[in-house]
């Protein structure tokens, strides 16, 4: 995940809506399923899903009253405690 992706996404969000996103990543996830994708295609997929999924969790805190920034770092600080436990 890139937090400058997600920070992006996330201004995208406040500015249209997540409804984007969330059909967005529908259309990705489906993409997934063609055969003949070569697994560096798969990965970059893969990762535009995580950061959107990601934007879509940062923006779920901003709702809750976290501020933009607060928001960012305390998601950040989840994923990468998260790829410390593996």
């Amino acid at each position: 995940m890139k937090l400058p992706v997600i920070k992006h996404l996330t201004q995208f969000i406040e500015e249209n809506d997540q409804d984007y996103l969330i059909e967005t990543i529908e259309v990705l996830e489906a993409l997934t399923e063609v055969p003949s994708l070569k697994d560096e295609e798969l990965d970059v997929i893969g990762e535009l899903i995580s950061n959107m999924y990601g934007a879509l969790e940062v923006n779920q805190l901003i709702k809750n009253g976290t501020d933009k920034k607060t928001a960012l770092n305390e998601f950040m600080k989840r994923v990468l405690g998260s790829i410390d436990k593996e």
